[in-house]
Formats: C-alpha cells, structure tokens, sequence
C-alpha cells in the first residue's frame, strides 16, 4: 500500500478517536448538571418532610396554647360562678365552663393525633436525611470519576492530536486539501473502505478497472460516486497468519 495512503487511513482512523473524545469531554457539564440534579430532587424531598413536621410541631404548640388559655378561663369561671347571685347565673357558668372542657378534651384528641402523625414525620425525616447523605457521597464519586476519565481523555485527546500533527506532516499538502475538503463535506468520514466491489460508504458499485487499480494499492484513489478516499483491505487468509507468526518467532 502507498505510504500516503496508510498515513490518510491513520488520520481518519484518529480524526475518528478525537472527535470521540471531544464529543466525551463536551458531555462532562450535562452529567455533572444530571448528577446534582439528582441530589436537588433529595434535598427538596428532605425540606418537604422538615416543612410537614414543622407544621405538626407548630399546631400542637397552638393548641397547647389554646388548652391552657380554655383552662384559665375555666379558673376564672369557676370564681366567678362562686359569686353567682342566682341558679340562672349559676348554670350559664356551669354550661360555659363545660364548653371550655369538651373544647380541651377535642384539643387533646388533636394534640394526640398530632403527636402519632409527628412520629411518622419525625421518621420520613431520618429516613430523608440519610438518603441525601448517602446521595451526597454517591454524587461526590460520581463526579470525581467523571473528572478522571475528563482528565484521561484530555491527556489522550492531546497524545492523539500531536500524533495526528506527525501524520499530516507525512501528507503531501494536495492530498491533505483533499482529505479535509471531504471530510468536511461528508460528515468527518473522508475515508472508506471498498469491499466486494463497492464503497462502503455510499454503498454504490465500483468500475471493475478502477476497482482492480484500487486493489493495486499503490496510489490514492478517490470514489467516482461519493468523492471519499477509498482503500481495499486484501482478506487475511490461515496461512498468512501462521506465515506471520512464525516471522515474529
């Protein structure tokens, strides 16, 4: 094969790996925004259980506050039925002071209610703060990974990138013209391989003859349909890998 077209097969080959790794390295804002947003959707969990128990909290003060307001009005009845002047009098402190009591015993009830709804929201709260705990530690990794295999394939992005400044330097400069011109015409894929007769990217058929050059190899050729730089693997047969083999021996 032509030394130029086993460099244009390389460059495709890491222009290929490059864009694989800036298309990785451009996702690590989203994943990173993905992953918080994850830990957002615990911590609001967790504030909606402290804002419900609060709530629950708050209530049984007022109506303790309301207990203790009936009961001393109760007292002050009670004094003041003491001083009644007639049974008429009498009984309108008896019936209000009962009223007082009915009130504190339905307030009782609530206040009790509430004390076993605030149990149930005391522990919806544990429960919430050790999922987001344990979310927080999760999320730290996972960023922490992310950044790694960023920082991995930033090292390697720059590896590959001063590698592919080596092999545009073995292009001739018409053939790299070229190269760039298709490739960013055909989508990044300046470079395909031809099989059975055809090119593998358009899927068109070959001349039979430029076929049979193509096989040749021993010059750059460029598809008659699609424009790409095309290139014929011959298939490796048994023997010519045990030929291989033995060579490496």
């Amino acid at each position: 094969m032509a030394p130029e077209l086993k460099a244009v097969i390389r460059l495709q080959s890491l222009d290929n790996r490059i864009q694989e790794l800036q298309r990785e390295i451009a996702t690590l804002p989203k994943h990173i925004a993905a992953i918080e947003k994850r830990l957002s959707a615990h911590l609001r969990k967790l504030e909606a259980d402290q804002a419900a128990l609060a709530a629950n909290q708050r209530e049984r003060r007022s109506l303790d506050q309301d207990i203790q307001s009936h009961e001393q009005k109760i007292n002050r009845l009670k004094d003041q039925m003491m001083e009644a002047k007639t049974n008429e009098q009498y009984r309108a402190f008896q019936k209000e002071i009962e009223f007082c009591q009915n009130e504190i015993r339905r307030l009782e009830d609530r206040i009790l209610a509430l004390m076993e709804e605030g149990e149930k929201l005391e522990s919806n709260v544990k429960v919430a703060e050790a999922a987001l705990a344990e979310e927080k530690r999760r999320v730290e990794q996972e960023k922490q990974e992310a950044r790694s295999r960023t920082a991995d394939d930033e090292a390697l992005l720059k590896q590959l990138s001063a590698e592919r400044q080596e092999v545009v330097r073995e292009l001739p400069a018409r053939i790299y013209a070229a190269y760039e011109k298709i490739r960013a015409k055909r989508g990044g894929v300046a470079v395909a391989e031809a099989v059975d007769g055809c090119c593998t990217a358009c899927h068109l058929a070959l001349r039979p003859q430029f076929y049979q050059d193509l096989r040749n190899g021993d010059q750059v050729m460029f598809c008659e349909s699609c424009g790409r730089i095309l290139y014929y693997n011959p298939p490796v047969s048994v023997e010519d890998v045990a030929e291989a083999r033995r060579e490496g021996t």
